[in-house]
């Protein structure tokens, strides 16, 4: 999968995607990250980015025309002055008027946008190529949003300084989804959120720790009622911190049955 992600700021980019799952998904080419300078798409000596808002008000906003080139050119023709990670060629693209017709989102991270969450990293994770625009200063000329992007994303209600973390987030989040990025294969569809729920509780060695033990059931090597209670876990700490999500959680008749006892015993508390 190849994310191309657009910034004022692209050296906040190498830290996080040199460590890690992240680094070793790159090093293998299941996932490649390409970080453009919106400055390199100005034409002043200053590489002016953005300017005063029309109708006055405090703040700047970023200017249209450094964006359009910047994201035009590079799902055109490659651009020599893309600050590359990892040196992946562009594809490519024929470009229309208007918005892209174009299977490849291009995405816009705002405060504005739909709220991030582990189904839309599942839905973006189809994807082979992504865009990801990250915004600075009060905002964006509103042109961009209107006749360029195809999708505004949000990572919660709140505001940041610009769009690089929620970037790295998504990055993050989609990257884990795909094939053979986690070192084990079931590891995603374990994780809070993946299956509509909370995880289960973890433990490792020592069994016992300042005379706390490990549940019993995790040392019997019966597999069976291992998944068991690793599920009725799930289940309680879902119903304990975020009960909103057992409603639109996928429940077996055993599970139902498992959160109704658990609702009975809080009634009778």
């Amino acid at each position: 999968m190849q994310f191309e992600v657009f910034t004022l700021l692209p050296e906040i980019f190498p830290p996080y995607l040199d460590n890690s799952i992240m680094k070793r998904a790159r090093e293998r080419g299941l996932i490649h990250v390409r970080v453009h300078n919106i400055r390199d798409y100005t034409h002043d000596k200053h590489h002016t980015t953005d300017d005063t808002p029309y109708g006055g008000g405090g703040g700047m906003v970023m200017k249209p025309d450094p964006v359009f080139e910047a994201i035009e050119s590079v799902l055109g023709l490659h651009a020599p002055s893309d600050y590359s990670l990892d040196g992946t060629p562009a594809e490519a693209f024929d470009q229309t008027q208007g918005k892209p017709d174009s299977p490849i989102p291009i995405i816009l991270l705002t405060p504005q946008g739909r709220v991030f969450n582990q189904g839309i990293a599942q839905e973006l994770s189809q994807h082979p190529r992504i865009v990801l625009l990250c915004g600075r200063y009060e905002g964006i000329d509103e042109r961009i949003r209107e006749h360029l992007v195809t999708d505004e994303i949000s990572i919660g209600d709140f505001v940041l300084t610009g769009g690089e973390l929620p970037a790295l987030i998504l990055i993050d989040a989609i990257s884990r989804l795909l094939p053979d990025v986690l070192g084990d294969p079931t590891g995603a569809q374990d994780d809070s959120h993946a299956m509509g729920l909370l995880e289960y509780p973890h433990y490792t060695r020592p069994p016992e720790f300042r005379g706390w033990k490990i549940p019993e059931v995790l040392l019997t090597g019966a597999h069976a009622k291992i998944d068991k209670w690793r599920r009725e876990q799930a289940l309680l700490r879902t119903f304990n911190k975020r009960p909103d999500m057992l409603e639109k959680a996928d429940l077996s008749k055993e599970d139902r049955k498992f959160v109704e006892s658990l609702k009975a015993k809080s009634d009778r508390s």
